[in-house]
């Protein structure tokens, strides 16, 4: 029997898009001969995976999990993509996802999730791979966060859930510090939802992309041009622009949503007194939004497509 090389299964993963243990089992059932281990795959279906690739996934689910264990909380969040909002009702699908999510609390990034085993010893990359020879439909692990703290709590808030921890956006929060775990898991939920409906850009100031700020810095001085405010007092408008701009995507300045008469900030610190808590801080906050940055392709749905093919 020919060697199968790690190489050897590379190009064959790389040109049938299928995961690696099967180019591996394919290439040996073939004698290493790539040409005849794509027909194998064909004739198993799996090879119906690599047709699907180019089709744009930015539909799905979003999936968070945490856990509480002797070193603190962790919390783990993910986006699983499908072409269609019809797969994200599928049972298959969900428990993908939540399984996905489960696995981010002990890897910190999708390549790592990607190659890390399942409970049935399969790889999540093959069993992305199956379920889209299953389901039909291009899929994608795309994103994968993960926050954590050794004394406090990992609260999470799923917006438009589907089923328990998976739904259409998925926030996590860490407050650090001492303090009663309910009461603070509580609070963490209600920034969670806070979170979930003003989309923040950073928690901190400090922590806000200069790019972010050069942008809109460039779109108010031009709109202060067009409105022919004085060029010599421009930079002063748009300086108090910013400053506004800066309250309204930062978490830790924004208004709480719940009562907007106090901030994200000043509600975390009127909850520590409350609790005696001198050390307790929002520590991060994660907020993965289903098909965020995803550019979809105009023209037929997949359902269109499906009855075209099936058309008389």
């Amino acid at each position: 029997m020919a060697e199968i090389t790690a190489a050897l299964v590379k190009e064959l993963r790389e040109r049938s898009g299928v995961g690696m243990m099967d180019c591996k089992k394919a290439l040996q059932e073939t004698n290493g001969d790539i040409t005849a281990a794509i027909d194998w795959l064909r004739a198993k279906g799996l090879s119906k995976a690599a047709k699907k690739a180019d089709r744009v996934a930015a539909e799905g689910l979003v999936a968070v999990a945490t856990r509480e264990d002797g070193k603190g909380e962790i919390g783990a969040a993910i986006e699983f993509n499908a072409e269609t909002d019809f797969v994200a009702r599928n049972d298959l699908f969900q428990e993908a996802a939540k399984s996905f999510a489960q696995l981010g609390l002990e890897h910190h990034s999708v390549e790592a999730i990607h190659g890390a085993q399942l409970e049935n010893g399969t790889t999540v990359q093959d069993e992305v791979t199956r379920l889209i020879a299953t389901i039909g439909e291009n899929m994608q692990l795309r994103r994968a966060a993960r926050l954590s703290v050794e004394e406090g709590v990992v609260a999470s808030y799923v917006h438009n859930a589907v089923s328990p921890g998976v739904g259409r956006i998925g926030v996590l929060v860490a407050l650090e510090g001492a303090g009663d775990k309910a009461a603070l898991r509580e609070l963490g939920r209600k920034i969670a939802m806070h979170v979930a409906a003003t989309a923040p850009l950073s928690l901190n100031t400090d922590d806000l992309d200069p790019a972010a700020i050069e942008k809109e810095r460039a779109v108010l001085t031009e709109k202060a041009k067009e409105e022919g405010r004085p060029e010599n007092m421009i930079d002063k408008i748009v300086s108090g622009q910013i400053a506004k701009f800066q309250k309204d995507v930062v978490l830790s300045k924004q208004p709480f949503v719940m009562n907007p008469d106090v901030t994200v900030e000043q509600l975390v610190a009127d909850t520590a007194k409350e609790l005696g808590s001198s050390n307790l801080k929002l520590a991060g906050f994660v907020r993965l939004a289903l098909g965020e940055g995803v550019e979809k392709v105009e023209g037929p749905d997949f359902a269109a497509e499906v009855a075209s093919m099936t058309a008389g």
